[in-house]
């Protein structure tokens, strides 16, 4: 980290902390793809093929495009990851219990009895799951009479905390104790900081600096173009697929 007092000044959270929590976050990011990991599913040459044409690439760069495609499926979770987990960061109460324990809620602070479910975006649960959950901040209130459950949203679609309404087998419900929250307003209530996810935002490329400049393994290392047969670059992309269709062995 560089040795400078209050580079990032972020108030609510000390320099230290979230240099070692942006570190924690890219220390898990898949960072490097090979040949056999990028046909693993096996690839679609033709999709390819339709890609390169249409968009004006080499097939290099589309293939660039596709195993940066592959790699991102991969690092969501350590997104869900960095989100979560700073809340890890935080005193006054604030908890990231282990996965399914403290009735499987991601943030809870059982002194101010705020029991909190993180979603990635406000599309991401089908009705099933939405139904799931909001049975489980259901119970939660008939388990504490003080307890307020929230659904927050990282990708909201606007900044909110509003009564969540939701259908249960066929029927509406709502409560004033079970809320939709936008990242912001969560950030508001845990940190007492109407702007503090603004902030962390403001300050985050200049972390993520500061942490890659220290860790070179931070690098994406890509060898599948290298790994391919330029002597018939074709052949070698679509054999990845086709190789035991007929006709190919004469590509």
């Amino acid at each position: 980290m560089k040795n400078t007092t209050d580079r990032y000044n972020l108030g609510f959270i000390s320099d230290e902390d979230i240099y070692n929590h942006v570190k924690s976050t890219v220390l898990q990011y898949r960072r490097s793809i090979n040949l056999k990991e990028f046909n693993k599913n096996i690839i679609d040459p033709v999709k390819l093929t339709f890609d390169a044409k249409i968009y004006g690439q080499t097939m290099e760069q589309t293939i660039e495009s596709e195993c940066i495609r592959q790699i991102d499926k991969s690092n969501n979770n350590c997104i869900g990851y960095f989100h979560q987990h700073l809340f890890r960061l935080v005193s006054n109460g604030w908890e990231v219990p282990a996965n399914g324990t403290k009735g499987g809620f991601d943030v809870i602070n059982d002194e101010k009895h705020i029991y909190a479910e993180l979603k990635n975006k406000h599309n991401t649960m089908n009705s099933s799951s939405a139904q799931k959950t909001y049975m489980k901040m259901q119970n939660k209130l008939l388990e504490d009479d003080k307890a307020t459950c929230m659904l927050v949203e990282v990708i909201a679609k606007k900044s909110q905390k509003i009564k969540w309404t939701t259908k249960v087998d066929g029927k509406t419900y709502s409560h004033d104790r079970i809320l939709r929250v936008s990242l912001d307003k969560f950030y508001e209530i845990v940190f007492g900081e109407r702007d503090a996810f603004f902030k962390l935002c403001k300050k985050l490329p200049l972390i993520l600096d500061d942490v890659i400049a220290t860790e070179q393994s931070a690098k994406l290392e890509n060898t599948v173009y290298n790994e391919l047969d330029k002597t018939d670059f074709n052949k070698s992309i679509y054999l990845l697929a086709f190789a035991t269709y007929e006709g190919f062995e004469n590509f």
